[in-house]
């Protein structure tokens, strides 16, 4: 075993003795779920950007760079605005409200918000949470497959095995304050990693001779072109589905809780600057990654070869064994900061929202942390199957997770910017919002033409925006 492989599984270890530390801090159920609204601003932001960028941002993204060239670059600029729009939005009204009416998720929130007395809204939340995360969940177990593959030649099935037992487990034994203490490591590991390859590489690039603009005119027709090479309303949609990923942010559940749990409305503007400052070198290094590894590998390199395992090969080949194994742990870090944050959130909507709060069952504090639990192996175990579904179905991460983000971006997203600055908004309005974006997520997505004519992720989010204005508007009740 060489010292990238002992690197790797060193990390692993300490992620599971974090959990087992960590284990004893959950004493109530806002322990278990927001860490008693005690995180400082470096765990925070570092949580919240290591949550949002998940093995996405690591294997996907450097794969479609690969894949489509320089057109992604409205990808990297939709992520970064969309990121400082939902800190500058949404962080400190939320925490402020949610505080303010005694929430612990979203769902919640949205119920105390308007009065809620059907419970509607608590209903459809917990549904679309549950349904759009164990897809993202799944993404993320898919992506461990891939990175053990590359580096131990594994069976991807037995990796995405090893991926799902140790993120299940930890987030099983730590709650929240597991999820955003290793977050704070994986973060410092992801960011060194988004900006050192790529600068590793061009210094190997400019030594060996290669040009990265040849290297993308020789890839394809349309690598070396912003649009990919299409014009008109075509050209439209490629600059449009790129900046709609940006959208999504002011709507992932997984993500708003890091707003939820930090300890003063005041550290909000210090952990929203750390945020921004990781995030305009971290997402365009993303792209860098994958442009580097399709010059100095050649574009017939990947002919045959998956392009989503390019950070992995490239770490491996152009660094120190130590550093690679340190920056490939990073890789696994981005899935399982995700996976561990969704895991958790979905427990809440299902345990919190729907067992305690819909349907009326009221436990013990100790209790409901055990059906948390409880939960999260059941979610895990649901993931695991869709992550297996996914690898034998040769699906790729980047649109499992397009899929999921676009659904909760546009389900949750408008309803929530609206509730924070529009005074006219009403229940019927939110509940419109809700449905709206779901339903034009999965029917979008779904239908090859529409598809192929604009991204869903963009549709759904301008659909459930104007249901939640519309309905508001004529609701006269205000109910």
């Amino acid at each position: 075993m060489d010292i990238t492989a002992i690197i790797f599984i060193v990390y692993l270890t300490s992620l599971v003795g974090v959990g087992i530390w960590t284990f004893r801090l959950n004493k109530t159920q806002e322990d278990y779920l927001l860490a008693g609204r005690k995180l400082g601003p470096w765990v925070t932001a570092f949580s919240e950007r290591a949550s949002g960028e998940s093995a996405w941002l690591i294997l996907a993204l450097p794969g479609a760079a690969i894949l489509y060239g320089l057109s992604q670059s409205w990808t990297v600029l939709g992520i970064i605005l969309g990121s400082i729009a939902a800190w500058y939005l949404i962080a400190e009204r939320l925490r402020e409200q949610t505080e303010e009416f005694g929430a612990l998720t979203l769902p919640e929130f949205f119920h105390r918000r308007f009065n809620d007395k059907s419970n509607i809204i608590r209903l459809f939340s917990a549904i679309i949470i549950a349904f759009f995360f164990a897809i993202y969940v799944s993404a993320q177990f898919h992506a461990s497959g891939k990175v053990l593959n590359s580096m131990f030649d594994l069976d991807p099935l037995v990796g995405i095995s090893i991926g799902a037992l140790i993120i299940t487990g930890y987030t099983l034994m730590g709650g929240f304050y597991a999820v955003a203490w290793t977050d704070l490591v994986q973060g410092i590991l992801m960011i060194g990693t988004l900006v050192i390859l790529p600068l590793a590489g061009f210094i190997e690039i400019a030594e060996s001779g290669k040009s990265l603009s040849n290297t993308l005119i020789s890839a394809g027709p349309h690598h070396s072109s912003f649009t990919g090479g299409k014009e008109g309303f075509a050209a439209v949609a490629v600059v449009l589905g790129g900046l709609s990923w940006g959208l999504g942010y002011l709507g992932q559940p997984h993500l708003l809780i890091r707003y939820m749990a930090i300890r003063s409305v005041k550290e909000v503007k210090i952990a929203r600057r750390i945020a921004v400052i990781w995030t305009i070198p971290g997402i365009t290094g993303s792209l860098l990654i994958g442009l580097t590894a399709l010059t100095y590998f050649g574009p017939e390199y990947f002919k045959d070869l998956d392009v989503e395992l390019a950070m992995p090969l490239l770490a491996m080949e152009l660094l120190p064994a130590v550093v690679a194994g340190l920056f490939i742990s990073g890789a696994v870090a981005a899935m399982m900061s995700t996976a561990d944050s969704q895991l958790l959130v979905s427990t809440s909507a299902i345990t919190e929202d729907f067992f305690h709060q819909f349907l009326g069952r009221n436990l013990s504090e100790k209790d409901l942390v055990n059906l948390s639990r409880i939960t999260i192996i059941g979610l895990g175990v649901f993931a695991y199957g869709l992550a297996l579904y996914s690898q034998l179905a040769g699906k790729n991460i980047f649109t499992v997770v397009s899929y999921a983000w676009g659904g909760l971006g546009s389900a949750f997203g408008p309803a929530l910017v609206l509730t924070l600055w529009w005074k006219k908004i009403t229940r019927k309005g939110v509940i419109a919002g809700l449905l709206t974006g779901f339903l034009t997520t999965v029917i979008w997505a779904n239908i090859e033409p529409l598809q192929a004519m604009i991204t869903e992720r963009f549709v759904s989010f301008v659909f459930a925006f104007a249901a939640v204005v519309a309905v508001s508007l004529l609701d006269k009740n205000g109910r």
